[in-house]
């Protein structure tokens, strides 16, 4: 019996360490608050090996939707999720509600933007969308709510965004898959109503565990 138990002792040992997964170090390494931006989460705010922040200060930043990966989604090709996102608060045509506003860019020129480009492009959408007083956004000449707590319209198309894009770049792909069981957490501040379509690493979790039971094929 007692020979028995240190083999069934030893076999949960070896499972064990078989099933450990090691992380990068530097996905951790401590950043001091006077050189980081005010909207931005410091990597040490995640706890090593059980989460960690998706920082754009090491490869994690592939995941955010500022990121420049090329996706080619619906006839188009885009230079990163970004680039449509902020594209939305464009308007469609010259019937669009929101073309009596101006605007210094056209939809089409933010469409091919990617990162805090296409951010500051997006500011101008906002302020218009303020002025107009409307809470949404369209894609293909279909109207979306754009904030809201529902998984709505906006919230699905992001999220199509994101399938596609680890299924066409294999960078993501490799980078995602090598955060494990981790928690993801954001790397910017947001506020705890903040849509679900913002939640990102909410989004990519859900990403990652249906890639693992094979419900997405990369």
């Amino acid at each position: 019996m007692k020979n028995l138990y240190l083999v069934s002792l030893s076999f949960l040992l070896l499972v064990s360490c078989s099933t450990t997964k090691k992380y990068p170090k530097h996905w951790w390494t401590p950043v001091t608050q006077k050189n980081a931006p005010s909207w931005e989460i410091l990597p040490q705010v995640g706890e090593p090996g059980k989460s960690v922040i998706l920082s754009k200060r090491n490869e994690l930043g592939i995941l955010s939707n500022f990121a420049p990966t090329p996706i080619k989604f619906e006839g188009k090709t885009y230079q990163g999720i970004e680039g449509l996102w902020q594209s939305m608060k464009y308007p469609e045509g010259p019937r669009d509600p929101r073309a009596k506003l101006k605007y210094k860019l056209k939809r089409e020129d933010v469409e091919k933007m990617s990162a805090f480009k296409a951010k500051r492009a997006g500011k101008e959408g906002s302020k218009n969308m303020k002025r107009l007083g409307i809470n949404w956004v369209t894609y293909k000449g279909k109207r979306m709510t754009y904030r809201t707590s529902k998984k709505g319209k906006h919230y699905q198309l992001i999220r199509k965004l994101m399938v596609q894009k680890v299924v066409q770049n294999k960078n993501v792909q490799n980078v995602l898959m090598a955060t494990g069981d981790l928690v993801l957490l954001p790397d910017h501040k947001q506020k705890p109503d903040s849509p679900p379509a913002w939640k990102y690493n909410k989004i990519w979790m859900e990403i990652r565990d249906e890639i693992k039971s094979g419900k997405i094929k990369i």
